[in-house]
């Protein structure tokens, strides 16, 4: 595995999960160094349940599938996407004059009646056609969840901070189950499936696509193709991750670009994991991220709700 994933993005050497029990600050060291040169890591030997990944990905398979008048009954307008169904061709990448060629269905927190968070977070809605979507999706939700705990005592320790400096800035956070399907495009399509950008929130935890296409923005301006092999996990730093850090961990542009012709008959799946702070947390840069060297870029605090209300504006999702 480690020899095939370095070479699809040279210089990136997966790293195993395995070593965060048996060695915890050898495990954050090389996660840190990935994260600080490319702003992505991959992940081997990641230990989420096979079984839960399947059936949740069975059944966005079938959501999808249902005819598109069935799917917009989901379609929440107003709502930014944060829910529900954005149907296919509404997504724009920031500065894009171009929508990406994807719909998708976002699963979010529950949260219990009468929690505070519920002003700015929204229930989730659930599809009628398929019993067992919700029980499918919330123990992936739960586990991807879990994992991005994990990463970020790793990031808390390369970063020189406590190890769970990261747990009450997340507890409760807006992160977001996205379920992408970017459906079949003509033999001769121009462009690309889904722009040039960069996430918003704090970290993204992706499970491999079975259709090729990331490709992530390289230091000296190469795209450089991103294809994990089944059973690794792609973790990438998000905007918000990259303002509190003041840059030294780096927030890199990625897309998804159209696949070799003979491919283009074939619908692409992808299952990202958007990792949020909690709507109140103040994203202020943190003083062991300033140096003379790199001054502090951010001297104006901002909310991590404010900042995400700012960033959907621009991606047209509100």
């Amino acid at each position: 595995m480690s020899t095939s994933a370095a070479a699809l993005l040279p210089g990136i050497e997966p790293v195993s999960m395995s070593r965060y029990d048996l060695d915890f600050a050898d495990f954050a060291e090389a996660l840190g160094g990935s994260f600080r040169r490319y702003g992505f890591a991959v992940l081997s030997d990641h230990g989420l349940d096979e079984p839960v990944i399947e059936e949740a990905i069975d059944r966005t398979k079938a959501f999808f599938a249902l005819p598109d008048e069935v799917k917009r009954r989901y379609h929440m307008p107003g709502g930014g996407g944060a829910r529900g169904y954005t149907p296919f061709g509404i997504e724009t990448a920031k500065g894009g004059s171009h929508v990406d060629l994807k719909e998708f269905w976002h699963v979010g927190r529950e949260l219990p009646e009468g929690h505070p968070f519920r002003a700015v977070m929204a229930d989730n809605v659930w599809p009628a056609e398929i019993g067992d979507f919700r029980d499918k999706l919330l123990a992936l939700y739960d586990a991807l969840d879990a994992m991005g705990g994990k990463v970020l005592r790793a990031i808390a320790r390369d970063l020189g901070l406590e190890d769970g400096f990261f747990e009450p800035t997340v507890k409760d956070g807006n992160s977001v189950l996205r379920l992408l399907h970017y459906p079949p495009v003509p033999a001769d399509a121009p462009g690309v499936r889904a722009g040039a950008h960069e996430d918003i929130n704090t970290i993204t935890l992706l499970l491999g696509a079975e259709e090729a296409g990331l490709e992530v923005l390289d230091r000296d301006g190469r795209w450089l193709p991103i294809n994990p092999p089944p059973g690794a996990l792609v973790v990438n730093i998000g905007d918000m991750l990259q303002r509190l850090t003041n840059h030294v961990l780096p927030s890199t542009s990625h897309r998804v670009v159209n696949p070799a012709a003979e491919r283009r008959g074939f619908s692409r799946y992808s299952t990202p994991f958007f990792l949020h702070f909690a709507p109140d947390y103040v994203i202020e840069t943190l003083p062991n991220c300033v140096t003379a060297e790199n001054p502090n870029r951010y001297p104006e605090p901002i909310s991590s709700h404010d900042f995400l209300m700012q960033r959907l504006r621009e991606i047209k999702l509100i």
